[in-house]
């Protein structure tokens, strides 16, 4: 079975939203501000691309990230290599320029998940995110959470009504610009 791991930039108050300068959000961008850049904090990034078997992502994500991802060769060589799965309903086709497998429910990430190969890494995607742990199939957690309140914005985990889901801290680090590593395996 696959290990399914959630990865997120996230504000101290759990807002994900727009990290990178993605439009129509406020703070867009705010992990660029009110931060002072320290390439330690990133080292984790570079390791899921060397541990991950495959990416899941939600469909805002993937036509977010469509168009940029391939260009980008060095920092995403490893995303751009991997197998893509793309979690929607509404996804008539994949995009060329960064093709992808379209599933149409999370049965058939339950099913994913029983198959052989590597971690599967899912990113941004706050929806599919909340979908996912909601219905038990997170694994684990990467963050990195960064020393900021945004209020409003997409948050990284659901308010449904549901039992207690147990976290235990597998891996954590602080860094001189105050972001926070935070590694969690959900607790079964």
């Amino acid at each position: 079975m696959r290990t399914l791991i959630v990865t997120a930039f996230v504000s101290l108050d759990g807002v994900m939203e727009a990290p990178g300068g993605e439009p129509g959000y406020r703070n867009s961008g705010w992990t660029f501000k009110g931060v002072e850049f320290d390439p330690a904090a990133y080292e984790i990034k570079a390791r899921e691309q060397d541990e991950a078997g495959a990416m899941l992502i939600g469909r805002r994500s993937y036509e977010a990230f469509a168009p940029v991802w391939p260009t980008m060769t060095e920092d995403f060589k490893g995303y751009n290599s991997m197998p893509r799965y793309v979690v929607s309903t509404t996804l008539a086709a994949p995009d060329e320029r960064w093709p992808a497998t379209i599933l149409r429910s999370l049965d058939e990430v339950a099913a994913l998940k029983e198959t052989e190969g590597g971690p599967i890494i899912v990113h941004g995607s706050a929806t599919l995110g909340a979908a996912l742990a909601d219905a038990g199939l997170v694994d684990r957690y990467h963050l990195l959470v960064f020393p900021l309140l945004l209020g409003a914005g997409k948050r990284l985990f659901s308010t449904a009504d549901k039992d207690l889901t147990a976290l235990r801290l597998a891996e954590h680090e602080v860094y001189g610009n105050g972001i926070q590593k935070q590694v969690f395996d959900v607790v079964r």
